[in-house]
């Protein structure tokens, strides 16, 4: 075989084993392969692809792709709504095809999501050299573009020899399926030698079983916090998206509701508890909810589980004002499970931390002060967000009505997807779940574009799965006008396979988060709007407004696309467009509902902050202004969580 037939073979023979509750999970690791041609892989793993593709076309399905780096985001969607059992490889050529997927690879990384990124290489003979696109370094004649992903990749390798082909491929899947390790997986393959033949061992090409490692935790550890969980007045449980990943979300109800002790969410763990369960506070730090910023604000015990405790969800270590705060953090991964300098670490699945702590905790309660200070500051919270989805403005709407209307015209099980620009704070804080796979945020990388690739891999998740006999969902996304114009190719791959995805497209002409962000810190939107050049003072921000027409782009990429005019009737038409959508062919191809908003109204308030820093010197009176601002807060700044 060639070292590219293989490659092929041998992902088509691989399977994720897991077990969730004594039930037994064997699934493909890897159910298809993206891929764009270039010199770099047209003879190689093209021509493996289109000969299995002839013998059998469920060796090893191809999926056509428009952008190497949408291609991964397709892969990280299916990726994170199989609970990281699947994921897709994806081939590209060397050169450009090859450096298009570095973004999609810190995404993963950064996500903890796995991918299996297979890059063309040049000539490892270097027969042809320099080979057109070819990077040359007079420093180091074998580097090449590929070795840019070593800082992106949980694992690397380079296959320069056919022999190689074995131990790279077993050590890059046991990293792909470490829940610990997991992220983007990169095997460089120079082209000469993925046209090379080579006796391959049966046994590489048999059947092999790679079980989800769902480790248990320390006795002692588990002794340690249940102390420290008892001796806590107010409590606080901060969930992330490792308690998705370990199917604990029932178990974690169960200790809420065992305790009493309440429970804020991270981006990564909306959806570990319906939002208007009892003990659900929304979401926490930054983008977080009034209700979870306050109880976090007095919490004596943080119980971390499954989250990276990045920025947004410590508001800048402003979150915890409690000078005796201690945190347990429990995670899969080490580097997140001592995190800030805890004093106990629990490094284990969520799912067995939580059956033991349930089990050792029978008795305790928190106090009913704290009971009622969660009632009180959720129903506060919760009426804050009835009037933000309820205030109607018009010509144009604020984002507020566009996320309560998508909100109420979607079903409970139904996904929606976002990933950057002011969608993910505003629907962190209001989005009410009501299912576990009902929310999808990219915003680990908070990578603007990601939406609708991203979107779309989730769909075909969401396709295999009812396609099993298990839920059937619409997949809506919500992407900013921002976003839409980074990356809108997939829609074009939507249409190729008449896959329905609904895209709700708001257009509010520019960047409305950095705008409010830049705003706050004195820079004044500052390149933030999309208008025409003012050649006198080389100002994008104060002409008109640029004609782009963005219902007729994605028409013309032969979307189905529904208009919603501005004036009265915007979000009542907003529901119903979204529901037609909805009901329309699963065949129908993508959907895209087109709405423009008013990009000055803002979300309710935090009541919290996010450290980005202000100018310390400036001509600037609003910059002066914002610099004081900045001061007061870093001046409750903790220097470790403890």
């Amino acid at each position: 075989m060639t070292v590219a037939q293989a490659v092929v073979e041998f992902l088509s023979k691989q399977y994720t084993v897991d077990s969730v509750n004594g039930v037994e999970f064997r699934e493909r690791l890897i159910p298809g392969m993206f891929g764009i041609f270039g010199h770099g892989n047209v003879a190689g793993v093209g021509q493996a692809l289109k000969q299995y593709q002839s013998q059998d076309p469920s060796v090893m399905p191809y999926y056509q792709g428009r952008n190497e780096q949408a291609q991964v985001h397709q892969a990280v969607g299916y990726a994170r709504h199989t609970r990281r059992r699947q994921t897709f490889a994806i081939s590209t050529s060397i050169g450009p095809g090859s450096s298009n997927l570095l973004t999609g690879a810190a995404l993963a990384t950064t996500n903890r999501l796995p991918v299996l990124l297979l890059p063309s290489d040049t000539f490892a003979t270097r027969a042809a050299d320099p080979v057109l696109q070819q990077l040359e370094q007079p420093y180091a004649y074998d580097v090449t573009v590929n070795d840019a992903f070593r800082p992106l990749s949980k694992f690397f390798d380079r296959v320069s020899r056919p022999e190689q082909l074995f131990s790279a491929f077993h050590h890059g899947l046991r990293v792909l399926t470490d829940p610990a390790e997991t992220g983007a997986v990169t095997i460089s393959l120079p082209q000469d030698v993925q046209a090379e033949a080579l006796d391959v061992p049966e046994e590489f090409l048999a059947e092999r079983e790679w079980r989800i490692r769902r480790p248990e935790p320390e006795e002692a550890d588990i002794a340690r916090a249940v102390e420290a969980i008892r001796a806590a007045k107010r409590p606080l449980i901060i969930a992330g998206g490792g308690v998705l990943y370990a199917y604990a979300n029932d178990e974690l109800a169960r200790f809420a509701e065992l305790t009493g002790i309440p429970v804020g969410n991270t981006q990564a763990g909306v959806g570990v508890l319906p939002w208007d369960h009892q003990h659900s506070l929304g979401a926490i730090g930054s983008t977080g909810t009034t209700a979870a910023n306050a109880i976090a604000a007095e919490a004596d015990l943080v119980i971390g589980i499954g989250t990276r405790y990045e920025d947004f969800t410590t508001a800048s270590r402003t979150a915890f004002q409690n000078p005796d705060v201690k945190f347990v953090n429990i995670n899969v991964a080490p580097i997140d499970a001592y995190k800030h300098g805890t004093v106990l670490p629990i490094v284990a699945d969520a799912r067995k931390a939580l059956v033991k702590l349930n089990a050792a905790l029978g008795g305790y309660r928190v106090g009913a002060d704290l009971a009622q200070a969660v009632a009180a500051e959720k129903q506060r919270w919760d009426a804050t967000v009835d009037t933000a989805f309820d205030t109607r403005f018009s010509p144009l709407p604020a984002q507020n009505e566009i996320i309560g209307a998508t909100n109420r015209a979607m079903d409970a099980q139904d996904v929606v997807i976002c990933a950057a620009g002011s969608l993910p704070g505003d629907l962190h804080k209001m989005w009410r779940v009501r299912d576990p796979f009902g929310y999808h945020v990219e915003y680990a990388y908070s990578c603007m574009g990601y939406e609708i690739p991203g979107g779309l891999g989730v769909k075909r998740a969401a396709l295999a799965e009812a396609a099993r006999g298990g839920t059937d969902r619409d997949v809506v996304v919500m992407v900013g006008d921002g976003s839409y114009l980074m990356m809108h190719t997939e829609l074009v791959t939507a249409v190729a396979e008449r896959i329905k995805l609904i895209v709700v497209l708001i257009q509010n002409h520019g960047y409305a988060s950095i705008g409010s962000l830049s705003e706050s810190l004195g820079s004044q939107r500052f390149g933030t709007q999309y208008r025409v050049l003012d050649t006198e003072q080389h100002s994008f921000d104060a002409g008109d407004r640029l004609p782009i027409d963005l219902a007729t782009n994605a028409e013309s990429l032969g979307a189905k696309v529904i208009r919603i005019e501005p004036g009265e009737k915007v979000i009542a038409e907003l529901e119903q467009a979204i529901r037609d959508a909805k009901a329309a062919p699963e065949d129908t191809g993508p959907i895209v509902i087109h709405v423009e908003s008013d990009p000055l109204l803002d979300a309710p308030s935090s009541e919290s902050w996010w450290d980005v820093p202000v100018s310390q010197v400036s001509e600037l009176e609003s910059t002066k202004q914002a610099f004081q601002t900045y001061i007061d807060h870093k001046s409750r700044q903790r220097k470790l969580l403890g």
